[in-house]
């Protein structure tokens, strides 16, 4: 986990670096204008990098779930003793349940939005929390933002801003 936090740094780091650099003639083609007259930022070159900001958080969130499905999957898929019902679905009261004769009978896998799912034998469906609660507002969130700043640069800057001079 921390080595997901520390590669997340050095990504928004080199990012912010290649952004803060880039009208200085780090891109062959650009012109220098990032700033204006008064010294201050474009608008468009700041709502780029928020775009590119919101859309690495919600990218690495994104990933995050992802990596928490996938172990989930794992620890379904580890054979052997101890291995039914599914350990990801044993939840709270999965006990109570079998002993109602609702068992754990497959589990299901979501990407969009996230989950792990563990499905009974009457028929239920419950996710079993594998996935963070907050990764999924966080990833949707991030690349809405995203989407809209880097709308709103294309728009404030008068053309699509990527390769072009």
């Amino acid at each position: 986990m921390v080595l997901w936090v520390l590669g997340g740094l050095v990504v928004l780091v080199v990012v912010t670096g290649v952004l803060a650099g880039r009208d200085d003639g780090t891109y062959p083609g650009r012109p220098v204008r990032a700033r204006t007259p008064d010294g201050r930022w474009d608008r468009a070159d700041w709502l780029r990098g928020v775009a590119v900001a919101a859309g690495l958080v919600a990218g690495g969130a994104y990933l995050l779930g992802l990596a928490a499905v996938g172990v989930a999957v794992l620890d379904a898929e580890d054979g052997g003793t101890d291995s039914a019902p599914y350990r990801p679905c044993r939840t709270e009261g999965w006990l109570e349940r079998s002993a109602q004769g609702i068992d754990i009978v497959d589990y299901s896998v979501g990407y969009a939005p996230l989950a792990f799912r563990c499905e009974t034998s009457d028929g239920g469906v419950y996710d079993s929390g594998n996935v963070p609660e907050w990764v999924n507002p966080v990833a949707v969130g991030g690349a809405l933002l995203a989407a809209g700043c880097w709308g709103a640069a294309v728009l404030t800057a008068g053309g699509p801003g990527i390769g072009e001079p």
